[in-house]
């Protein structure tokens, strides 16, 4: 009977454990690879909110032939809106911001600039498990954008 209150006692401390990690939100930190997995992204703790930038890029220069900079010399942010930013490196680039912890492994009220193309989406996060997070860039509502699947 002792053993069994015993046992009891310890799963019980253990998910108690686990629900106050997972509830801080915290589970996000950490260095993530995009989709396509030509780019790492670090999300960290900025304030109280989360947001990410880019650490690393599988091509970081741009090669032989590029209309896009000169080769051999860093990718910059070509696309930006704002022309007085479009000289930033992509590598340190915040690409994710203010978002805040909504529970049950759901982060939201964020921004998500895709350097791609120049534009900042509404974003979800949503983590999945812990190597698989789903962020999702909309406009408007979400029902109006896509999902990328990143992984750590």
């Amino acid at each position: 009977m002792v053993k069994k209150q015993l046992l009891a006692s310890l799963v019980l401390m253990i998910i108690t454990a686990t629900s106050a990690y997972a509830a801080s939100g915290d589970d996000i930190l950490g260095v993530w690879n995009n989709q396509e997995k030509d780019a790492r992204i670090e999300i960290q703790k900025c304030g109280d909110q989360y947001c990410g930038k880019i650490v690393w890029l599988k091509v970081p220069n741009y090669p032989e032939g590029s209309d896009e900079g000169v080769p051999g010399t860093p990718k910059v942010d070509h696309n930006n809106p704002d022309k007085n930013l479009r000289n930033s490196p992509v590598i340190g680039l915040q690409i994710v911001h203010d978002f805040s912890y909504a529970g049950e492994n759901k982060w939201a009220g964020g921004k998500v600039y895709d350097p791609k193309n120049g534009r900042t989406y509404s974003g979800k996060l949503t983590l999945v498990s812990p190597a698989q997070l789903n962020l999702r860039g909309f406009i408007g509502i979400s029902l109006l954008g896509r999902t990328a699947v990143w992984t750590r």
